[in-house]
């Protein structure tokens, strides 16, 4: 396949670098000028939970935003792995390069973003990627793969808008086995809910606290003010119509059970248990755009989560908790430090606070 890769990030450089190395022609498009500079000069290095991989600089194409013009031939797809408030007008540019009339725009992001890609491509251009693998771009020019490299895992679920069974979805999903194992669903909101609740327990207490992913979970206090936000996720998926599948492999039921108390302590040991399945050693992208100075999707995750909440009537105090609390810093300031979720720790239930 002819596949455009729009933000060569973390998750963009471990998707394209390693269908490159499968034999696809994979073009980079990103906005990190050293970054597409060293992918030129040097390759583009796999590395991490990877066995370290070179992929040769005359495997695949490198753009700066501004080089897109030069694109001749159009793609078969376009992966959008940008950040989740970059969604419309990177659909829009993507758009220009793709094939007619049955090219495809792929969301690769983090959030709820797929009828927003649908709204300017249309849904019959718009395919979903939900992404449970873990992945980190610390240096120009080197993508890390950070969770556990297990091929039993599913590390993509692929799917149409509407549920149905489609060709080109199973067919992409055979093209991203060359990635790792992929499989294709016909319940993608579900699973994006389900992403959404393993991305807002994690991804914003890491970066107020510093903490690892695994870290967000083997933490106590950390961890109980994950299953609360956990548990409002899941249910203002359900209000909105969804069956959320499984949360980092545990039943989504058992996060809205443990947070109100029951089978806390059995859930917790699972949760921490499954660490060394799921969620590795690296630093959530939150906390990566945190150490870059850079702006959050804190709006795209929690406050996405807050806003369905109170449309659909779904109390939401974690999450509402957890986007006040990294909105008190203005852009770029924010340090992160294990006291930053005291104020959220104060809001748990009183059998469930952590001793200081």
């Amino acid at each position: 396949m002819r596949i455009g890769i729009m933000g060569a990030g973390a998750i963009g450089c471990n998707v394209g670098g390693m269908l490159a190395r499968a034999g696809h022609d994979i073009t980079f498009i990103d906005q990190w000028p050293a970054h597409v500079e060293a992918m030129r000069t040097n390759g583009l290095k796999l590395s991490g939970t990877w066995p370290d991989y070179v992929v040769p600089p005359d495997a695949f194409k490198a753009l700066h935003l501004h080089e897109a013009q030069l694109i001749e031939e159009p793609f078969d797809a376009v992966f959008l792995a940008v950040k989740g408030y970059d969604t419309e007008w990177a659909t829009m540019f993507s758009l220009r390069f793709l094939k007619e009339p049955d090219g495809v725009i792929v969301d690769f992001q983090n959030g709820i973003n797929d009828h927003r890609v649908a709204a300017v491509a249309g849904a019959h251009r718009t395919l979903g990627c939900v992404i449970t693998i873990g992945a980190g771009l610390y240096e120009p020019g080197v993508a890390l793969r950070t969770d556990p490299v297990n091929t039993d895992r599913v590390g993509f679920k692929i799917g149409e808008l509407d549920g149905s069974d489609t060709p080109r979805a199973r067919e992409l999903a055979e093209v991203m086995n060359a990635v790792t194992l992929t499989k294709f669903t016909n319940n993608l909101f579900g699973e994006r809910w389900s992403k959404m609740a393993a991305n807002c327990m994690s991804n914003p207490l890491a970066g107020l606290s510093g903490y690892g992913s695994a870290q967000t979970k083997t933490v106590d206090v950390a961890r109980r003010i994950g299953i609360q936000v956990a548990a409002e996720v899941i249910q203002v998926g359900r209000a909105a119509g969804y069956e959320v599948e499984p949360v980092a492999g545990i039943d989504a039921q058992r996060y809205v059970d443990g947070a109100a108390g029951k089978n806390l302590s059995s859930l917790e040991a699972d949760m921490v248990a499954a660490v060394s399945k799921t969620a590795g050693e690296g630093r959530p992208s939150f906390l990566q755009d945190v150490m870059r100075n850079r702006r959050t999707e804190i709006e795209e995750l929690n406050g996405y989560v807050a806003a369905e909440g109170q449309r659909l009537g779904v109390a939401t105090p974690f999450n509402e908790a957890v986007v006040r609390e990294v909105k008190k810093h203005a852009v770029g300031t924010l340090q992160p430090d294990p006291k930053n979720l005291d104020a959220i720790a104060a809001l748990l239930p009183q059998a469930q606070a952590i001793p200081a």
